[in-house]
């Protein structure tokens, strides 16, 4: 297993441990948080290599978590990728501006997040 945390972020039950079980079968280190508050404790105590952020979440949505990684500059290789269901050009071009690596879009292919994460651990 990679030494590398991967931040898997998302309000959605199902979402959370497909995602989080699609990484770990690709032997990644995950770890796991339900909403944006959350991933932000998260983000600062481990610093994970790779997060995988829902946009529309409780407490915090995932604008806002990526603005916030971006405005600590010991956070700067922390490569943010959102997933959200809207997927309008619009949206991405928010999650683009606030600092987003990436943007996917719901529903994602389990083959396409794991290649992007062995693509960003290596």
């Amino acid at each position: 297993m990679t030494t590398q945390k991967i931040l898997v972020v998302d309000d959605e039950p199902f979402i959370l441990r497909s995602l989080s079980f699609v990484l770990r079968k690709g032997d990644m280190d995950v770890l796991e948080a339900r909403n944006g508050e959350e991933a932000l404790e998260l983000i600062r105590a481990h610093k994970p290599v790779l997060v995988f952020l829902d946009v529309m979440m409780p407490k915090m949505n995932g604008y806002d978590v990526v603005r916030e990684v971006r405005a600590d500059s010991g956070l700067d290789d922390v490569y943010l990728v959102l997933l959200t269901a809207k997927g309008q050009d619009a949206d991405k071009a928010m999650g683009m501006d606030a600092g987003a690596n990436d943007y996917l879009t719901k529903p994602f292919s389990p083959s396409r997040i794991l290649e992007m994460a062995k693509a960003v651990v290596a």
